[in-house]
């Protein structure tokens, strides 16, 4: 072991944070020039699009918990965690080569269109990057202590991958979205490998305190898994709908599937919020307490990726003024895709500054859930303020800072607040558990508020959504119990 692990020196913790800052930096690819390029290059629809980016959360949700699941168990290469982080690494990296390139590998194959090819890439993009990021997350806990240190340990991991992301947009920015790929191929591929084989993992995962002591068996039933993510049903069936209809090409003009989805989940979510636990056992307090965490993370993540997903088609209409389908020159293309950039590279720097060096002091002083649910509802007000100001590029670069502020909690404490209500020996078990609550918003995000979104003439119905949803995070984040 070396001596900064001993330790546990910052120089560790940014050691720590590199396999981790290798997919986040590939997903900052993904969100600057994915939409860009499909819509650019290839012309494909906005709701083409959205099917494109839900092929990633699909994969989302098997690949987190399988892997997780996996890597509780295994040990390969010295490490429980590494061998998937290796394996991940290399496929993002493959799968971002593969970028510029999805017309000449269509053609290759002899396919008429570039849908198929375009959808197979971002899933096998996304499921890299989900098969490396819940090891990359549960490494973290795995040589961590419960508290101050397992929360400088997420900080410190945002902080890394953040100041990266920042990289991503600067690159994408100063050059183009080009050269952002191909430096993304590397820099995927060296974070990925190399860090691992300095951090010594335990053999033996150790049960603390306050976990889930009804579950520390060696198995765990799929009942148990749908009870552990019961407020999450609700977008679990619109997912299986949306991916059914979609795949059959059937198309409905009303939206009733949605309002029942959503009326479930508010049902299973008041279910959560106001049951009592005196007198229950840790196990049974541990379980409602994280799912709370999943109910508040998963209406951020619906507000977050409609952001991510649609901001293009925002800056298009509202900034620049054309319409969806309209004839842009290259030149227009380049500046837009440059706007979006910046914004993100914004949002993201801001992301990188804030964790280490101002949550965590914050969350010694007044706790880790009631710091995130004040930088929730931050978010949920910037949100409000671009679809009432953000018309003009130096406006919306003003507020995507504010956002930074939400975006920076949103990716690193919630991790630390999980990790202290769930069974120590299946953290990677949990990890999935609580990706789900990223991944099945991200769907809903793809399909239900693409459809929307590509029908609605006035494109701030994407910062409509946005708002609402972060608004109702941050409600649920004041629910959610300190350790």
């Amino acid at each position: 072991m070396l001596t900064i692990q001993k330790r546990m020196s910052n120089t560790f913790f940014a050691l720590l944070s590199l396999p981790a800052t290798a997919m986040g930096f590939a997903l900052s690819i993904q969100i600057s020039a994915l939409s860009w390029i499909l819509s650019t290059k290839y012309h494909l629809n906005i709701d083409d699009v959205g099917l494109v980016w839900a092929s990633g959360p699909i994969a989302g949700i098997l690949g987190q918990v399988i892997i997780g699941i996996i890597s509780d168990k295994v040990w390969l290469w010295n490490g429980r965690r590494r061998p998937f982080i290796f394996i991940g690494g290399f496929l993002a990296a493959l799968m971002l080569l593969a970028l510029p390139y999805i017309d000449v590998i269509s053609s290759s194959l002899g396919f008429n269109g570039i849908l198929g090819v375009a959808i197979a890439v971002a899933l096998t993009l996304d499921l890299a990057i989900n098969v490396s990021f819940n090891p990359t997350r549960s490494i973290i806990a795995d040589v961590t202590k419960q508290g101050v240190e397992r929360t400088k340990g997420y900080a410190w991991m945002q902080t890394i991958s953040g100041t990266f992301g920042v990289l991503a947009y600067v690159i994408g920015a100063v050059w183009n979205n080009y050269v952002l790929i191909f430096t993304g191929v590397v820099l995927v591929i060296l974070l990925s490998i190399v860090p691992p084989f300095f951090i010594e993992e335990p053999k033996e995962l150790q049960k603390e305190s306050g976990s889930f002591e009804k579950l520390h068996s060696s198995k765990t039933s799929f009942v148990e898994i749908l009870n552990s993510i019961q407020p999450l049903w609700g977008f679990l069936i619109y997912a299986v709908y949306a991916i059914t209809m979609r795949l059959l090409q059937i198309k409905f003009n009303n939206y009733y599937v949605e309002i029942i989805c959503f009326a479930i989940t508010i049902v299973f979510i008041l279910k959560v919020l106001f049951k009592k636990t005196e007198g229950d056992s840790k196990h049974e307090v541990g379980l409602i307490g994280f799912k709370k965490v999943l109910a508040a993370h998963s209406f951020t993540w619906i507000g977050i990726q409609t952001m991510f997903v649609y901001m293009f088609a925002y800056v298009q209409y509202k900034v620049f003024n054309f319409a969806h389908g309209s004839e842009i020159s290259a030149d227009v293309q380049i500046e837009m895709g440059r706007v979006v950039s910046i914004s993100f590279l914004i949002l993201n720097a801001v992301g990188a500054v804030l964790p280490a060096f101002v949550l965590e002091p914050i969350t010694r002083k007044i706790g880790r859930v009631k710091t995130h649910a004040i930088c929730i509802s931050t978010m949920a007000l910037s949100y409000a303020a671009m679809l009432l100001f953000g018309f003009q590029p130096i406006v919306i670069y003003i507020i995507m800072g504010f956002l930074g502020i939400g975006w920076a909690a949103t990716i690193s404490l919630p991790f630390a607040i999980m990790s202290q209500k769930v069974d120590q020996t299946k953290m990677g078990l949990y990890m999935g558990l609580f990706n789900l609550a990223v991944v099945l918003p991200q769907l809903v995000a793809s399909f239900g508020v693409g459809q929307a979104v590509s029908a609605a003439a006035d494109k701030s119905l994407i910062f409509v959504i946005s708002t609402v949803t972060l608004a109702i995070s941050a409600v649920l984040w004041f629910f959610v119990r300190e350790e």
